[in-house]
């Protein structure tokens, strides 16, 4: 299989390497067809002839790549989407978005290669639903489960879905972020803020470097660490370290703990 892919990136020099690594590729290969420099030009590609790939960067003038994936989500024949970024703080969106793979800059022959993969798999699999015969209509089950929220962990090539339920907290710490869980401590290369708008129902700011899981939260004590003696610091379930409470944030904190009394 051959799959017909349109790269989009704003610089010139970044889809010409996508193009020289691509020639590389075999199982399978991709004959790019068209490029585009911005998303605005890359939903007029899509809209003019049929594509199996797009190569997507996420930062770009005007229409960025986050708009156009999620404007190809409602179509039925929409084309399988990579995400080729410097940042990897938009990970959580871009599978959200039901992106195939998450590549990073400088990007690797071998993780395009998974990558095109990945979207192979995608289109037999979507070709054999389609392609299927429809099923008699059943009894109406009730519905699954939702699939729980993840957040993606990617760490020396190797990429990890940690359930949302499992995090205790999660801190900042120089650029990148911790993320806690019961038994392990993650890397994360993402953002606070994005976490705390997205899930202000999960997560509590308890300090400006700090989100706590406030189903975890099980007590809020004086704390010395050395520095402040008048310091405050929640005790979480399941883990033994303390998180800190910044004055700021104590108020809300011990609203928090009241509603869950």
């Amino acid at each position: 299989m051959t799959l017909k892919t349109l790269i989009v990136d704003d610089e010139s020099l970044a889809r010409s390497r996508l193009r020289t690594l691509l020639r590389d590729c075999t199982s399978p290969a991709a004959e790019v067809v068209a490029e585009a420099s911005q998303g605005a030009e890359a939903l007029q590609q899509l809209a003019a002839m049929p594509l199996d790939l797009v190569l997507l960067d996420v930062h770009m003038p005007g229409v960025d790549g986050i708009e156009v994936a999620r404007a190809l989500r409602s179509r039925g024949d929409a084309p399988a989407v990579v995400f080729v970024t410097a940042h990897a703080s938009h990970a959580v969106t871009a599978f959200d978005l039901d992106a195939v793979d998450y590549l990073t800059k400088p990007v690797r022959a071998e993780r395009l290669q998974q990558a095109l993969q990945k979207a192979e798999r995608f289109l037999k699999e979507r070709r054999a639903l389609q392609a299927a015969p429809a099923a008699p209509v059943a009894p109406v089950a009730p519905a699954p489960p939702a699939a729980p929220e993840t957040v993606l962990i990617q760490d020396r090539g190797r990429s990890e879905r940690v359930p949302l339920s499992e995090v205790l907290y999660l801190k900042s710490e120089y650029k990148y972020l911790t993320v806690r869980t019961a038994t392990r401590s993650h890397i994360l290369d993402g953002s606070l803020n994005e976490f705390e708008e997205r899930y202000p129902n999960r997560f509590l700011r308890v300090h400006r470097n700090a989100l706590v899981a406030r189903a975890a939260i099980r007590a809020l004590e004086k704390y010395d660490d050395g520095e402040d003696a008048e310091g405050w610091a929640l005790r979480l379930d399941a883990i033994p370290e303390p998180v800190a409470v910044s004055r700021r944030q104590l108020a809300a904190v011990r609203e928090v703990l009241k509603e869950t009394r």
